[in-house]
């Protein structure tokens, strides 16, 4: 498996990702994708509600993609929970030579979802609870003992296309067991303590290694980390403050909400994720996400949806053309131009509450979001630069690159978006920021009040006791989400 469409285009070798093939033995929500485009708010198994793409803080030698679909799980919907679609075709696409075609490398993943003997004939999915004869026990295990009350169960395979010297796109690895034998299997919906003992130990056994153990894998049911005020955003800027500025001491906390409610506050997700060594990588790379479902020929896929950035289908692109963003690739984004140009939400801004923006077209969101540093192509992609050492998770500020401490001295946190995008990255506030023009160059805009526009959320807070999270809510291990809010609390 190699990650170079040419080998003479790169400093790097193809064998980099040729030997992780080689051991598999084979041949406007203003920032994330929540219910974005009439079409594919009515296809949640297939609606990519956020993309991740960073430097792991776990292992710096390795670099993590994620994707997350089916928004706003209420975590008491039984009895039928959440699952993936066996005919949706997940994906991230990789550009690894900067040309702006994230069709270089492609990561799919595909469902197969069974009900086992005897849920065929039970009006449940799932059940189970120690020491009650003729029930089986509670839930602890993915496939054998301890697994009997996983009535629906999803398989998955992972298959890793890369393009070759000519072009071509081709099958390296084909992947549908872990590296010791094991199915691969998604982790079910955290239904409640009596079924599920211990959701986090049951989560960890979701944890597969792939590809001889040098890649690791994760599909299941995660807590959405996405903190908004959706509710007030979409009541025409109704926030809970007029005009919506934080101060500088509001603005600096992490794990604080100054006037914001959180929409997002108890609501789950479907997480899919993939961790890849750097070695295999080059040193910066381009990703996006997709889903897609069997096209009217025979043996084609349709893309649904699509993400890269958190906030362009929200935020940039009009209601009339959001679902043909969905189905267009990143590469196509110039058609797309316009919109980028004279962004809507920024004359909305100066309407609502007089702050001034700056002139257009604007070239400013272009570079931001559609340019490798050194230009190029027009295509959405999340772009993460693998130099920049991780921040340690205790560390990590909301705000990347535009953080600062509470008395307004810039501390900037490299590792954040738009460099590439970590779970916990406030993008609903910086994006806000960068639409009104903090980063155009345009004196105008550059100071207060735009560089303290904000919701008002800053954070979503977890329950007491949920594992491997720091106070400032960061997941400290892969998949890097936290443990999912239980039906039964």
């Amino acid at each position: 498996m190699r990650y170079l469409r040419c080998a003479t285009r790169s400093r790097f070798g193809a064998a980099a990702l040729a030997a992780l093939v080689a051991l598999s033995g084979a041949p406007a929500s203003w920032a994330a994708s929540h219910r974005e485009a009439p079409l594919i708010a009515l296809d949640p198994a297939a609606d990519i509600t956020d993309v991740y793409a960073f430097r792991s803080w776990e292992d710096p030698a390795k670099a993590v993609f994620i994707m997350n679909v089916i928004p706003s799980q209420v975590p008491a919907s039984g009895p039928n929970f959440f699952n993936f679609d066996d005919d949706v075709v997940y994906a991230f696409h990789l550009d690894l030579d900067r040309d702006g075609d994230a069709e270089d490398a492609v990561i799919e993943f595909r469902f197969q979802t069974a009900i086992r003997t005897p849920f065929d004939d039970l009006p449940v999915a799932f059940a189970g609870v120690d020491g009650v004869p003729g029930l089986p026990p509670g839930i602890t295990a993915l496939e054998g003992p301890g697994s009997e009350g996983l009535g629906l169960r999803q398989k998955y395979s992972v298959r890793i296309l890369v393009k070759n010297e000519l072009g071509v796109l081709t099958q390296f690895s084909d992947e549908s067991r872990a590296t010791g034998g094991a199915s691969l299997i998604a982790v079910p919906s955290n239904v409640g303590v009596r079924t599920m003992p211990s959701y986090p130990a049951l989560a960890a056994k979701g944890i597969f290694g792939i590809a001889g153990n040098t890649i690791r894998v994760f599909a299941g049911q995660r807590k959405e980390t996405f903190a908004i005020d959706l509710a007030s955003a979409f009541d025409t800027l109704n926030f809970r403050r007029t005009p919506p500025v934080l101060t500088d001491v509001e603005d600096a906390s992490n794990s604080t909400n100054p006037f914001g409610l959180d929409d997002f506050q108890g609501l789950n997700i479907n997480t899919i994720a993939v961790e890849v060594p750097i070695a295999a990588l080059p040193p910066i790379v381009g990703v996006y996400a997709s889903t897609s479902r069997p096209a009217s020929q025979p043996l084609r896929i349709a893309q649904v949806a699509r993400m890269g950035n958190p906030l362009v289908n929200e935020l940039i692109i009009g209601t009339g053309s959001k679902d043909l963003w969905n189905a267009t690739d990143p590469i196509a984004e110039a058609q797309f131009l316009g919109f980028y140009q004279t962004p809507r939400l920024a004359a909305v801004l100066n309407l609502a509450f007089g702050i001034p923006v700056p002139p257009t077209p604007r070239a400013d969101l272009v570079s931001v979001l559609l340019q490798y540093p050194t230009g190029g192509a027009l295509s959405d992609l999340l772009r993460v630069d693998l130099t920049v050492s991780p921040t340690p998770p205790t560390a990590q500020q909301r705000l990347g690159p535009l953080a600062h401490d509470a008395s307004g001295k810039a501390t900037p946190d490299p590792a954040g978006w738009p460099n590439g995008r970590r779970p916990n990255d406030d993008v609903t506030d910086v994006a806000i920021r960068a639409v009104a023009g903090v980063v155009s160059g345009d004196p105008c805009c550059s100071g207060f009040p735009h560089n303290r526009l904000g919701d008002g959320v800053n954070w979503t807070a977890l329950p007491a006791g949920t594992p491997d999270v720091t106070a400032n809510g960061v997941v400290t291990t892969f998949p890097f989400l936290p443990t999912p809010l239980a039906g039964r609390r």
